[in-house]
């Protein structure tokens, strides 16, 4: 036997070996990448911060790193009795493919964070699946070419590195017997290789908390593999029955209890009555990214939600009111179905599970009112479609039913044409009958594109956009006789991009305004009990004398015998508000970001409750 076959099986562990040092060294190289690409991010980080993100997030990347090398590591050894000619090509066309996979990854996670400040999960590619039109409308063309370009320029690039270093395997050599011991050392670096990917030896698994480090949230997302929180996402959203068990499910049942609102028939007589009728007509206005911030009546910039701040002294505002999440499809979720939104995933993935789920628009149906929902864009976007069809919405308008001509946005038909044509109905519709219309509008979301010009910053001329539209909307359902019977619902579907910047773990990054409005409405003034999306079902219904028992995780935020509280979530992360306390709490590091109030840490078991709760539902349904 020569050298040459006596050093082959360690010529074998050699390149296994390689292999999961490449693609670890390729993670940590795209780090600083990842930082400098997102600079206004992390504008203020030293050196030092470079170096512990890269250190700190180390053991991550090995593990990525171990599960690109599985493969390669099978064809090494499958190599040791086949044609290498076959193995050439399939190794090569592997590290292609890892070469692809991680460019898509790593350029989709860059660009993305600066808009939601949380890696990559599985909710972008959920997006581009349901509708490629509409999740890339809020890029412009020259960034989708300047994307395009640069992601090939990786793919390739990443391919020319891996295949100068890892694209020759070495050829089989040595008897059978020699073989036979290639491949048993072949077989126990593939079992090796899961120390890497588990991260330990020990009982606990690597997980997207054993990276953060920092005191700063965003440092501990640069320290995270985009890779891996990709797949913790892939995962978590089929798996719901083990996530959040932060008590024994007696535990769990006996907080949830003390904060559930037990209600079986809305309207009782602790309920403050704000409407002079039973049945009035309903619009539900949901309106894209709207926030406090853009309310001078709620603290927020004055001059851009003028009519949003006129009827604030006209008609009801809820002032402590928050979105359940952060964007459309968990907003539409909680207002519709008054459902909480989740922190790993959107029920609305899941035809199958929101079918269960009891809905706001069906109990106003069995009661006799008639449904019609309008949206200027793609219903099929998110499967939005899907959930408003289960809803109770048999008659849904989107941009297919305009004329091309007013597609003239990126997101479809602008606001004004949507308003101008929900406002053609309701003056046909019949007025022996109680109807529920729903409009939800698009223009005030990226890229801001709007046929309007009133202020100079071109997010807030978006909003200001949207806001003169409702406005001459409202103003033509008031010269109709209908409007003594109507009842007008305004509410946005999540806080958007204004102010820019707001970090994710401030309560301030959900607060939105629930106004009503309407000739229906006897009442007017501020409310400020604390409540959120998921809230508005019980509320309504019960103002309508109608049940809500099936709206489990819904409260009458009129009811003054119902603990009232806001709860918003974000990728692994929850926050729960009170009068007395907010907290925030970061699910993957099992830390508390932020506790303050008169009494902190009283919410704390009350949110992990609730939100074992919630989980528990999802996975019986």
């Amino acid at each position: 036997m020569t050298r040459k076959q006596q050093h082959y099986k360690w010529r074998l562990v050699g390149n296994v070996i390689l292999t999961l040092v490449m693609f670890t060294v390729i993670s940590v190289i795209l780090k600083p990448v990842f930082m400098f690409y997102n600079h206004s991010s992390f504008s203020e980080c030293t050196l030092a911060d470079y170096m512990a993100v890269i250190w700190h997030g180390l053991p991550m990347d090995l593990s990525v790193a171990g599960y690109f090398t599985i493969i390669p590591a099978l064809l090494a050894l499958i190599s040791i009795w086949l044609h290498p000619t076959l193995i050439r090509y399939l190794h090569r066309t592997y590290l292609f493919l890892a070469a692809l996979v991680l460019s898509v990854i790593y350029c989709t996670d860059a660009i993305l964070y600066d808009y939601w400040h949380f890696r990559i999960d599985s909710t972008p590619f959920f997006y581009f699946f349901s509708s490629p039109k509409d999740a890339l409308a809020s890029v412009s063309t020259w960034w989708i070419v300047f994307g395009v370009a640069m992601l090939l320029i990786l793919i390739f690039a990443l391919f020319f590195i891996l295949v100068k270093t890892l694209g020759r395997l070495p050829e089989s050599k040595g008897i059978a017997k020699e073989r036979l011991i290639a491949s048993a050392i072949m077989i126990v670096m593939l079992g090796l290789l899961f120390i890497p990917i588990r991260g330990s030896l020990g009982t606990s698994t690597m997980n997207l908390g054993r990276v953060y480090f920092s005191e700063n949230q965003k440092l501990n997302h640069a320290a995270i593999n985009p890779c891996f929180s990709l797949l913790t996402s892939l995962i978590n959203d089929e798996n719901t029955q083990d996530q959040y068990r932060f008590f024994t499910e007696a535990e769990a049942n006996k907080l949830f209890a003390k904060i559930r609102d037990n209600s079986t028939k809305g309207g009782t007589d602790a309920v403050f009555k704000m409407l002079n009728t039973n049945k009035p007509n309903i619009v539900l206005v949901v309106l894209e990214s709207f926030s406090a911030h853009i309310m001078k009546s709620m603290g927020g910039t004055p001059n851009v939600a003028v009519n949003m701040d006129k009827w604030a002294n006209e008609g009801v505002l809820f002032t402590n009111f928050y979105a359940n999440s952060f964007r459309t499809d968990r907003g539409l979720a909680s207002i519709l179905a008054g459902y909480p939104a989740q922190p790993t995933m959107s029920i609305m993935k899941f035809p199958n599970k929101t079918g269960s789920l009891p809905m706001f628009p069906q109990k106003l149906k069995k009661a006799g009112y008639q449904l019609k929902y309008y949206y200027g864009g793609d219903a099929d976007f998110t499967n939005m479609r899907s959930f408003v069809t289960t809803a109770g919405f048999e008659d849904l308008v989107s941009d297919a039913d305009f004329p091309l001509k007013l597609r003239l946005s990126k997101w479809g038909v602008p606001d004004e044409y949507v308003f101008e044509r929900a406002l053609v109905d309701i003056k046909q519709q019949d007025a022996n009958a109680a109807h529920l219309t729903v409009i939800q509008t698009s223009s005030s979301h990226e890229p801001y594109d709007v046929p309007y010009n009133k202020l100079n910053n071109k997010i807030l001329n978006a909003f200001a956009y949207t806001d003169n539209c409702l406005g001459k909307f409202v103003n033509a359902l008031k010269q109709l006789p209908t409007w003594k019977n109507t009842l007008v619902v305004l509410v946005p579907d999540h806080q958007g991009c204004y102010p820019e910047n707001l970090d994710n773990y401030t309560p301030e990054r959900y607060h939105i305004p629930l106004l009503l409005i309407g000739g229906a409405l006897k009442a007017k003034g501020h409310i400020a009990t604390y409540g959120s999306q998921a809230d508005m079902a019980a509320t309504l219904l019960s103002q309508l004398g109608i049940s809500y028992s099936e709206f489990t995780f819904s409260k009458d935020m009129l009811n003054p015998n119902v603990p009232h509280f806001a709860f918003s979530t974000v990728p692994n992360a929850f926050m729960m508000k009170t009068n007395d306390n907010t907290v925030f709490f970061n699910c993957e590091t099992n830390k508390t970001i932020l506790d303050n109030g008169k009494t902190p840490g009283v919410n704390l078991p009350y949110a992990k409750a609730y939100l074992q709760k919630l989980y528990d539902d999802i996975s019986k349904r």
